[in-house]
């Protein structure tokens, strides 16, 4: 599996080159790895090429250090762009991957043709939650908040119908990076777009998750309010939805890569 240095740090990515004329790229969740976007690909690969990567200190990709910054992890998919040539490309990320996904459409508009941000805030909770959490994964390991975790991610109803989906993305969870997924902590609580999201002209789709409590359909709001050409719709889903409504996400984003037109705001419920 290719693998390359980025600012020292191994990158694991996977490339489909399918023939198509578009490409997009795929960007995990804090304590996830690439294969969270499996069943969105799979749903993908007919209409667009496919790439996805582990972010730094996540799955196969590695970090060098204790402390890592949104704007870094936003680099290391530039670097990756520039390493592959890729010409302008569609961008998805969830999560973290949606806070990398608002700087990179602040910082490096030239790079894509449309952004979308699922599960994501201009600011992803208080500082306090997350200095709190840091404290436990440290003193505790990620195994103490499994169940927390779990909760967050998953509503009831698929963590009942689907519990060995559950288990395979909480193993992947349990098996991150330590170092990788505290320094990744803190970057997601240092990040704020706030007063930055005006800036972000690329045209972009908010998806946000119904039943999702840690980045809520109000955040998805603000984005798409402050998004000057943006669109935002909810799926019935808790904070990973592309994991639990795999079709209906990928959906929501061919329609984004394909649909020509500007996105203005359009709230859907």
């Amino acid at each position: 599996m290719p693998i390359i240095k980025i600012a020292g740090n191994d990158c694991f990515y996977t490339y489909e080159d399918l023939g198509h004329d578009d490409t997009i790229v795929f960007s995990n969740s804090l304590g996830t790895d690439l294969s969270m976007w499996d069943n969105v690909a799979q749903c993908l690969r007919k209409h667009l090429n496919i790439l996805r990567y582990d972010t730094r200190g996540h799955g196969q990709s590695t970090i060098s250090s204790d402390t890592v910054s949104i704007s870094e992890l936003g680099q290391d998919v530039i670097a990756l762009l520039d390493h592959l040539k890729l010409g302008k490309v569609y961008f998805c990320g969830l999560s973290m991957g949606g806070l990398i996904g608002q700087w990179l459409g602040i910082h490096h508009p030239e790079h894509f043709k449309k952004i979308i941000i699922a599960n994501t805030a201009a600011k992803i909770g208080a500082a306090e939650g997350w200095n709190t959490r840091i404290a436990q994964v440290k003193e505790h390991g990620l195994q103490s908040i499994l169940d927390g975790t779990a909760q967050r991610w998953f509503t009831p109803a698929y963590r009942q119908e689907h519990p060995e989906a559950v288990r395979d993305v909480l193993e992947k969870f349990t098996q991150t990076s330590l170092q990788g997924y505290i320094a990744c902590c803190a970057a997601v609580r240092d990040a704020d777009f706030r007063e930055e999201l005006q800036k972000l002209r690329v045209p972009t789709l908010v998806i946000s998750g119904s039943q999702d409590e840690v980045t809520t359909p109000a955040d998805g709001e603000y984005l798409a309010s402050g998004i000057p050409r943006s669109r935002h719709v909810q799926l019935a889903a808790n904070h990973l939805s592309s994991v639990e409504l795999p079709t209906e996400f990928a959906k929501n984003v061919l329609y984004a890569a394909k649909n020509e037109g500007d996105f203005y705001l359009e709230i859907y419920h």
